[in-house]
């Protein structure tokens, strides 16, 4: 175990007053982006999924007219993951993949003209340690990183390393979070704040959830930030939907089930094409 997994240091009370008067890369880019009147538009993909075609995907959403791309790490415990996205993780890790794997394959790709964000769970950062956990996100080239299942109260060891490193680490606020804690999680969110659409795991729905839109209201009342909405955004209707009152949209099971469906990649960009198209249309 690193040593700087651990410290002494009482952790500071989060507040909404500590949000950085500077921006990093993600926040910065989507910011501007936003003011340009864009909606925002993040896909996810799972690292290491398809094994040999992953890193081109990377490039392929950047190109279909994605603002930043989410790469889920896969971890074998994935709590907030879905039947579909933790189908990719297991065809990941089976195949190999590993945190080291996965940022060595994208300091080597070609470079990405839009940020990326990693996405995965607290006890790979534990393990490798916090600096260098967030050191190896900065060298593959990964300027935020959200841990889902890292506390608000927990996260000053964490941040302080992120922070350190460069690397944004983006906050999630549920549904369930009551009006008086959510300026305390977009004080601490660095990039974007990232809005739950609805209680329970991520995968495709049906329709989109009424609490999605009424998380991005929430939000939008206290903070600046850009505020994306992720978690049963299924299709490009419901992502249009959703920007009626949020900045932009994160989608990720609809996308890895085009992967799954097809044994292609060429389905999910022609996907995220379609999100930008009606987006655009906003």
């Amino acid at each position: 175990m690193n040593g700087d997994t651990m410290t002494n240091e009482p952790a500071d009370p989060p507040t909404a007053s500590s949000r950085p008067t500077h921006f990093g890369r993600l926040e910065t880019h989507l910011r501007q982006k936003r003011d340009e009147g864009r909606k925002l538009l993040v896909p996810y993909i799972t690292a290491g999924y398809p094994t040999h075609d992953w890193t081109v995907l990377v490039e392929g959403l950047a190109t279909a007219g994605a603002d930043a791309i989410e790469i889920g790490i896969p971890f074998s415990d994935p709590v907030m993951d879905g039947p579909t996205i933790q189908e990719s993780s297991t065809l990941a890790l089976g195949d190999g993949i590993t945190p080291e794997g996965a940022f060595a394959r994208l300091s080597q790709a070609p470079t990405i003209p839009v940020p990326l964000v990693a996405m995965t769970y607290y006890n790979i950062c534990y393990r490798m340690g916090h600096r260098r956990f967030a050191n190896a996100l900065n060298t593959a080239g990964i300027c935020a990183a959200i841990l889902p299942d890292l506390p608000l109260e927990e996260l000053q060891p964490w941040s302080r390393a992120a922070d350190a490193a460069d690397v944004e680490t983006v906050l999630l606020a549920a549904p369930t979070a009551p009006d008086e804690r959510l300026p305390a999680i977009v004080g601490q969110s660095r990039g974007f704040v990232y809005g739950v659409g609805l209680v329970g795991i991520t995968g495709e729905r049906q329709e989109l959830a009424a609490s999605a839109t009424e998380m991005a209201r929430r939000l939008k009342q206290v903070t600046d930030m850009p505020v994306l909405v992720g978690v049963g955004v299924s299709n490009p209707e419901q992502a249009a939907e959703v920007v009626q009152v949020a900045d932009g949209v994160i989608v990720g099971s609809a996308v890895i089930r085009k992967i799954l469906d097809s044994g292609s990649i060429e389905p999910a960009i022609e996907f995220v094409s379609s999100l930008r198209a009606a987006l655009d249309e906003q």
